[in-house]
């Protein structure tokens, strides 16, 4: 049977977890489109991992309604999940088995997992996670790091539509982060939609193409990174004749608010292009080093959404 298209992986509408008087998650509405590298963010506790616990049909909702690659959750888990890999709350494995055994264990035990194919697919998924020359040291041997990326590994085992991860940088080294970057993009360009929670925004913002914010439960704000991370109005400026920089940028109509910090000047844009700004300055024989729009990161964008408040829910 030919799959039917999904424009939307994940949609939920009002999706709602209450435990006795305590609201975990309140109402979050998901529109995760085919193809992204979709952010989930938001500090610890903000009610993300329940929300992906109800997604894959492990929680159920309090109300509200969810779907899964156009099927609906929890009613339709068992088709749906067939075509998502998940790597939630950190990955389990048999401590005394080594990680191809592992994965060979992972790929019997579950639905669509072909014998004839498992040998080349682990290769193939050990490759792709930076666990290719992996030995035959039994699981608890690891570091942290290795079982995350052994926990991507299964996820990854049977190719899926949706791949599912919450905090897969934990453990990871630098080098790491920007791998699971890499290879997360690689994923999406090759058709896999990656829905990616984490409460480290610095670290996602270059790897997710959309985001959605969570704040105590609720969702705060759902748009493109592009729109997220938009331009605070402010312009920085690096140069060595600070004092003549700061009388020219105060001759020009009063408009410009200038704060200098040794050769750093933050300028009020006020509406007009920085090249007019950058033009003056170069006319005046003003040496800019550099000049750059100023952009918000996620993290300035999470605090002004919350006010900087925060969170104690799972």
């Amino acid at each position: 049977m030919t799959a039917r298209p999904v424009t939307a992986v994940i949609r939920t509408e009002g999706l709602t977890k209450r435990y006795g008087r305590l609201t975990v998650v309140d109402g979050v509405g998901l529109d995760v489109p085919a193809g992204e590298v979709f952010g989930f963010l938001g500090p610890n506790g903000s009610g993300k991992t329940t929300t992906i616990r109800m997604l894959l049909g492990l929680v159920s909702p309090t109300a509200g309604h969810a779907e899964l690659l156009g099927r609906p959750i929890p009613g339709g888990a068992q088709e749906a999940l067939a075509e998502v890999g998940a790597l939630i709350e950190g990955p389990g494995f048999y401590p005394n088995m080594s990680g191809r055994r592992n994965l060979t264990v992972f790929d019997a035990a579950g639905p669509g997992g072909s014998r004839a194919t498992r040998p080349e697919r682990i290769a193939d998924v050990l490759d792709r996670v930076g666990l290719g020359g992996i030995d035959r040291r039994p699981v608890k041997a690891y570091s942290m790091g290795m079982r995350q990326r052994l926990g991507l590994a299964a996820a990854l085992m049977r190719r899926p539509r949706l791949l599912v991860l919450d905090e897969p940088t934990n453990g990871l080294d630098p080098q790491g982060i920007r791998e699971m970057g890499t290879l997360l993009s690689e994923l999406a360009r090759d058709g896999t939609t990656v829905f990616l929670s984490s409460h480290l925004l610095s670290e996602v913002e270059t790897i997710c193409t959309r985001a959605a914010m969570m704040a105590q439960g609720r969702l705060v704000a759902q748009d493109s990174i592009e729109r997220l991370l938009a331009p605070t109005g402010r312009l920085l400026v690096d140069t060595p004749d600070t004092d003549t920089a700061v009388a020219v940028l105060a001759g020009l109509d009063g408009r410009h608010a200038v704060h200098a910090s040794g050769r750093r000047l933050t300028v009020e844009l006020n509406g007009l292009p920085p090249e007019h700004l950058n033009r003056a300055l170069v006319q005046a024989g003003v040496r800019v080093r550099e000049l750059v729009v100023e952009r918000r990161s996620l993290e300035d964008a999470y605090l002004d959404l919350t006010g900087g408040s925060g969170d104690a829910r799972r």
